[in-house]
């Protein structure tokens, strides 16, 4: 006779095989170096739930960051990274969260959703989101959703009394941003790199703390299946904003697409 507490082991071992089954992935895809098969998402390719390809979302406006996993899509990667430039960076003197405006104003022109009446974060939670919950009342304020974080390959079902369960990450951190150039922008240009949805990325809380200001030669994503994907990322947002890298970052970044 089997026992209870052995009866409750084994439907618990069913369950988790049937998340992973249902996600596409194994137990050992943090160390994977390839991620799940492709489809298809609003005429974009799309990989399990992790959203769109960042070569079908030029300007940031579709949801999440999907592994790139063929050789003609990692391919197309390289040629994206091969253009950025390189430089040494720059020193950190003068920084200062204020100078790139105040966190997730909407009022501000030149990038997708501004002035749409919601504040950056709502915006970007809303995109990257499934089963979005808003605020009753509100079309704006976001107090539930459920995200197939990119950085981790984690599912976390977010409610807003956790709020720091789930951050916005600057894929191209400021600061690094201000040694890389920045410094010299003025304020109108500063905004638009800290609210750009193509440089936002709804990530798991500690996985963004651990990154901190770092470029890919320090700190890539524990999920090795999306790096190539968040490598064309820092260098779309790097080719937009005409932001070089530093030697070191670009070699990464060109490695984990296969170059």
């Amino acid at each position: 006779m089997i026992s209870a507490r052995t009866y409750r082991a084994a439907l618990a071992a069913l369950s988790a095989l049937a998340v992973f089954a249902l996600a596409g992935c194994g137990p050992d895809d943090l160390d994977a170096g390839s991620g799940s098969g492709s489809g298809t998402q609003g005429g974009a390719r799309s990989a399990e739930g992790f959203g769109v390809s960042p070569l079908d979302n030029p300007d940031g406006t579709k949801p999440g960051l999907a592994p790139l996993t063929s050789d003609a899509d990692r391919a197309a990667a390289r040629k994206v990274i091969e253009k950025v430039a390189t430089k040494g960076r720059g020193p950190k003197t003068g920084y200062e969260r204020d100078a790139f405006g105040y966190a997730w104003k909407d009022g501000i022109d030149g990038i997708p959703l501004a002035r749409n009446g919601c504040d950056t974060r709502n915006d970007l939670l809303a995109r990257d989101g499934r089963d979005v919950e808003h605020r009753a009342g509100s079309d704006c304020v976001v107090v539930s959703m459920t995200l197939k974080d990119p950085y981790t390959g984690a599912t976390i079902d977010w409610r807003k009394q956790r709020a720091t369960e789930v951050q916005i990450d600057h894929v191209m951190p400021l600061s690094y941003d201000w040694q890389m150039g920045a410094a010299r922008w003025n304020e109108t240009k500063r905004q638009q790199i800290a609210n750009d949805p193509l440089n936002l990325i709804p990530v798991d809380g500690p996985a963004n703390n651990a990154k901190r200001d770092s470029g890919p030669a320090s700190w890539l994503p524990p999920y090795k299946p999306v790096r190539c994907s968040y490598a064309v990322r820092f260098a779309q947002v790097s080719l937009k904003y005409e932001l070089p890298v530093t030697a070191a970052d670009k070699r990464t970044m060109l490695a984990q697409c296969g170059g």
